[in-house]
């Protein structure tokens, strides 16, 4: 990539930061050219340098195409396998019981293009219950329109479904494959940006927030695992990545013993079910 001015790059850094928490630096430059250029020639302007121009502008429509662009949305069909495990047999069995007569609220933060909150769906309708609303949030406009389609290529529905949830919980039509409508119905698809007030989602008894905290910097982390905390039912679990965790960032949350991954509010009486599970 030719080198961008430095005032030009910083000023990127800084917008790309501010709007979606992704801390850029020289080690990126790879990621801004195989994101960024692609954008450029879509936006019929003749470099990144010229993207950047426009976003020093004012440009507003460019500089949120610019942060999509760069935000990471690499997700598949019941990824990592151990957090649906967790739904399975400890989460939903726990809260079944607890949430008798009204359906379980369940949040998938930064869900990309929909896999997360469909793989959901598919195991809720399979084990016949319980009942659940899943909201599914992205600050991507144009992932979500494909989220909400719920249409996948093959090589998509390759990755992480077996051949009879394909099946069963799609349909084919030529070269594509979409989710029944039942389940899409199980869904709402909501634009929202975890570095923005998200309180008026309301308290969720589950929330999924995998994979998009290890592209923050330490005190956006700790600010969002407080919000997130604060959303969370009193006996609720949320749900992190493999690689990422609340030790030494908040003390609103605390490690569910004995499941890696699983967390509830400190002091909760959740956690005492699931570490007895």
């Amino acid at each position: 990539m030719t080198q961008l001015p430095a005032h030009k790059f910083d000023h990127l850094c800084k917008e790309v930061r501010a709007r979606t928490g992704l801390v850029l630096g020289p080690e990126k430059a790879y990621l801004v050219e195989s994101r960024l250029g692609p954008l450029a020639r879509k936006s019929g302007l003749a470099s990144i340098e010229a993207l950047i121009d426009a976003m020093m502008r004012g440009d507003k429509a460019v500089t949120t195409s610019v942060c999509e662009a760069l935000a990471t949305h690499e997700t598949f069909f019941f990824r990592d396998k151990t957090p649906f495990e967790l739904f399975e047999q400890v989460i939903a069995p726990a809260l079944k019981t607890a949430r008798a007569g009204r359906a379980l609220k369940i949040w998938c933060a930064a869900a990309s293009s929909g896999q997360e909150p469909y793989s959901l769906a598919m195991m809720l309708d399979e084990a016949g219950g319980p009942q659940a609303d899943i909201l599914a949030t992205d600050m991507s406009g144009p992932v979500l329109e494909k989220a909400r389609a719920g249409v996948y290529t093959q090589f998509e529905v390759q990755r992480g479904l077996s051949i009879q949830r394909l099946v069963k919980h799609f349909e084919q039509t030529g070269e594509t494959w979409r989710i029944k409508p039942h389940l899409r119905q199980k869904v709402r698809f909501e634009q929202s940006n975890l570095l923005e007030d998200f309180s008026r989602l309301g308290r969720m008894d589950v929330i999924f927030c995998r994979n998009v905290l290890i592209y923050f910097d330490i005190e956006t982390k700790a600010k969002i695992l407080d919000r997130l905390a604060a959303q969370l039912a009193d006996d609720g679990y949320l749900v992190l990545g493999a690689a990422e965790t609340v030790v030494g960032l908040t003390d609103s949350l605390r490690p569910a013993q004995g499941h890696r991954g699983l967390y509830t509010r400190a002091g909760a009486p959740g956690a005492k079910a699931v570490a007895a599970a």
